[in-house]
């Protein structure tokens, strides 16, 4: 099955207000920036976004952000994007924090069919014992707090109970794919990439590199296109758009 559509815009058209999106990428690293991109001029509102995190001022996922177009963020960091701390401290965003490794988890297992799992991760913190502010009062007050999770005991040790996570679409960036939605990730683009396609019920891929079935080593890729029901390839110009957080500069 060709998987390709024509454009960015096209792939994201039906995604409504209210929709609930997971998107890949590990800070800004294997961002899909041009669906998020195509989304922003699409005009979809009150999105409900699972992410490692919500992008930086004016990029990435921050994009969505600063247009008011995000409702409640799952993910497992805020910093480095002051107007995400600020939306969230006045109570105007929603935002559900979760260790990243078990963010990642629920993602893959939503994606496989899990319903939930066990993890040691956050047994005995507010992350199982419930508390943690989802959304705050504009004067700083808590206007609703996590819920206890139940935790048991498996061979004398405590875990906590985890639901697996899907979501209407999802948005993700690949380094290589074919038309069927065979996907090949580069380094840490990996890291959130793959869960998070495998949540999507609809997933949208922008691949820098669009190569022919059989192209690709079946043993290189990192996602098969069963989890993909759309793929975007980009032009040489969006390829190579590839924005980092914090440049380093460092005397010989």
């Amino acid at each position: 099955m060709d998987k390709v559509v024509r454009s960015a815009a096209e792939a994201v058209a039906d995604i409504g207000d209210g929709a609930s999106l997971a998107v890949g990428g590990f800070g800004l690293s294997g961002v899909p920036g041009t669906l998020i991109q195509a989304l922003f001029r699409q005009g979809a509102t009150g999105l409900s976004v699972v992410s490692n995190n919500c992008g930086v001022d004016g990029g990435g996922l921050g994009v969505l952000l600063a247009a008011g177009r995000i409702a409640r963020v799952t993910g497992s960091y805020v910093g480095d994007n002051k107007e995400f701390a600020r939306q969230y401290l006045a109570g105007e965003l929603e935002l559900e924090l979760i260790p990243q490794g078990t963010l990642a988890e629920r993602l893959r297992a939503g994606g496989c069919g899990i319903p939930a799992f066990f993890t040691p991760a956050g047994v005995g913190t507010p992350v199982a014992e419930g508390g943690l502010p989802w959304r705050h009062t504009p004067d700083g007050g808590v206007a609703v707090a996590a819920p206890p999770k139940e935790v048991r005991t498996f061979d004398g040790r405590e875990y906590v109970l985890e639901h697996g996570i899907t979501t209407d679409f999802a948005l993700v960036r690949a380094a290589r794919g074919d038309r069927h939605g065979n996907l090949v990730f580069a380094k840490a683009a990996r890291n959130f990439n793959p869960p998070a396609a495998m949540a999507g019920r609809i997933t949208i891929a922008e691949v820098e590199e669009l190569v022919e079935p059989g192209e690709l080593d079946p043993d290189a890729v990192h996602l098969p296109g069963v989890f993909v029901q759309r793929v975007v390839a980009l032009t040489a110009q969006q390829a190579a758009d590839k924005p980092i957080e914090k440049r380093t500069v460092r005397s010989a």
